[in-house]
């Protein structure tokens, strides 16, 4: 059974940083697709950012570009979300997600989509003015 568990959310005041970490399991990490996903309050759940994982090509949600950096650790199973200069509108609970993509156009195309097949309980980020 696959399971993601994430953690390492918080608060924080605007300018700080935070990194989240989701641990998945029950899978095979070595043709994975991953990606973090967010959704504040009243809103959609929207992408973030996601990476291949034989590639280790990264993709990006145009308003986290050069503050955000998602990054994998295959021996641990692990994919981070490194957050830096968070803005109150980067609050919101963030999710964790895992597709056995086919290769990294439709990893990408599934990022898009938000059409992944396992996803986690998700890991509230709050980011104080």
């Amino acid at each position: 059974q696959v399971q993601l568990v994430e953690s390492g959310g918080g608060t924080v005041q605007a300018g700080g940083s935070l990194r989240l970490s989701c641990v998945a399991s029950g899978y095979d990490y070595s043709s994975n697709c991953l990606a973090w996903f967010r959704q504040a309050p009243g809103k959609d759940r929207e992408g973030v950012a996601g990476v291949v994982g034989r590639s280790s090509n990264t993709f990006y949600d145009d308003s986290v570009k050069g503050r955000f950096t998602i990054s994998q650790d295959k021996a641990k199973s692990t994919v981070y979300l490194q957050m830096n200069s968070l803005k109150p509108e980067d609050t919101g609970k963030y999710y964790c997600a895992a597709h056995l993509a086919k290769n990294g156009l439709d990893c990408y195309r599934r990022y898009q989509q938000l059409a992944f097949g396992y996803w986690g309980q998700g890991t509230q980020v709050t980011v104080s003015s």
